[in-house]
């Protein structure tokens, strides 16, 4: 039962991540409009960059299960910064969804992927 709820957690916070914040940051990154918030100083497209990674492309990894608890650490830290830094003087209701999405991603660093994964897959092989 717990590899069936690490593989919920997988699907359902890594497409949401993906679908509601990583896509329209890759789309902005690819439209080359560079314009981004740089709440920890190394510049607008460094953070941009960071956060398409993070948002979009360490999920995929997380999703089908590769390197999960590798993967999970980069959007952990940007949801860390986006609950702490980018809205610690904001009402909790705007900090919440990156609190959630920073648990679920911590538990995966903790937990990994359970056995419905990729790595789980290949150790088979």
């Amino acid at each position: 039962m717990n590899n069936i709820a690490l593989l919920l957690l997988r699907i359902i916070f890594c497409g949401a991540m993906i679908y509601g914040h990583g896509i329209s940051k890759l789309t902005k990154l690819l439209d080359g409009n560079w314009t981004f918030s740089n709440p920890i100083g190394i510049g607008e497209v460094p953070t941009l960059f960071l956060a398409v990674f993070s948002e979009f492309f360490a999920p995929i990894f997380i999703l089908i299960g590769y390197k999960t608890k590798f993967f999970s650490f980069f959007p952990a830290a940007t949801m860390f910064v986006a609950a702490f830094i980018v809205h610690i003087n904001d009402p909790f209701s705007r900090m919440e969804k990156a609190i959630l999405f920073l648990a679920v991603f911590i538990a995966l660093m903790l937990t990994g992927p359970g056995k419905y994964s990729f790595d789980k897959s290949i150790k088979k092989i």
